[in-house]
């Protein structure tokens, strides 16, 4: 049986990013908390036993959404703050859609999307969305910043390509221009929300046929699966399920199962993309 509370650690709240970055750098297996809603949870069943907390919470500046060309969401954004961006809303509505679709209104209230990136769970529906849009994931370092596409930076279950030391301090989103359209559609897990499946489609519409169409599936493998190529819903169907070659299975769903749901909820997202694009 799991103990019922964490194992001892030292907890430092940060002032500022240069603060933040210092402290993870100087201190020994040491972790960053934003939101808490991923970290805290294994720490209590002790699946989590860093030695010290670096609270990044109220570090000003990371909050912000903005739009100049593309949407720049700050790492501590909460998802209900994405949810109610109407900047967001205007140029790049899949977005906030998403964000309205993740855990419960304490969840939306607390998680942020920098720790939801950062944690990397299969099951979660940002690393989805972002990986359909083309999306970048931009994080800073005492080296400085940089930029990693959402393509490359879900390397494996809970493992990303930040290195040691580096923190999730925006991620950039391209606009969803005329003739393009994207959807979000999931089977939500009924006791956590997560996602059992969920598939994004980002397309192009170009005299009513599809000229591009990306889909990206979540929750079925430890990364998100992509599949290109696709000239109809009904191609999607069927695309999908084979792209899926060693799904995952558990207690609630099994690996089949996820496969074929993965095929019909392709199928949705495919849809109301393109009526989204052609609209």
């Amino acid at each position: 049986m799991y103990p019922a509370r964490p194992a001892p650690f030292d907890y430092h709240r940060a002032a500022s990013l240069d603060e933040a970055l210092s402290l993870l750098a100087d201190l020994d297996d040491a972790k960053a908390l934003a939101g808490g809603h991923s970290l805290l949870p294994l720490m209590k069943v002790r699946l989590a036993s860093p030695a010290a907390l670096v609270d990044i919470g109220r570090i000003p500046g990371l909050a912000q959404i903005s739009a100049n060309g593309e949407l720049t969401i700050g790492a501590l954004a909460t998802h209900a703050d994405v949810a109610g961006s109407e900047v967001a809303v205007g140029i790049c509505p899949v977005i906030p859609e998403t964000a309205r679709q993740i855990g419960d209104r304490l969840v939306r209230n607390r998680g942020t999307i920098g720790g939801s990136v950062a944690h990397a769970d299969p099951a979660a529906d940002y690393p989805t969305v972002l990986k359909a849009l083309g999306a970048t994931i931009v994080v800073t370092g005492r080296d400085g910043e940089r930029g990693i596409s959402a393509d490359e930076f879900f390397v494996d279950v809970f493992t990303t390509a930040l290195q040691p030391g580096e923190l999730v301090t925006s991620v950039r989103i391209p606009a969803t221009g005329p003739g393009r359209g994207a959807a979000y559609v999931k089977h939500r897990h009924p006791a956590s929300s997560y996602a059992v499946v969920g598939v994004a489609a980002s397309v192009a519409v170009e005299s009513g046929d599809i000229a591009d169409a990306r889909l990206v599936v979540g929750g079925a493998t430890g990364t998100p699966v992509t599949v290109t190529g696709i000239a109809d819903p009904v191609a999607a169907e069927e695309r999908v399920r084979d792209a899926l070659t060693e799904p995952l299975g558990d207690v609630y769903a099994s690996g089949e199962y996820r496969a074929h749901l993965a095929g019909v909820l392709a199928k949705r997202a495919l849809t109301t993309a393109v009526e989204r694009a052609a609209g």
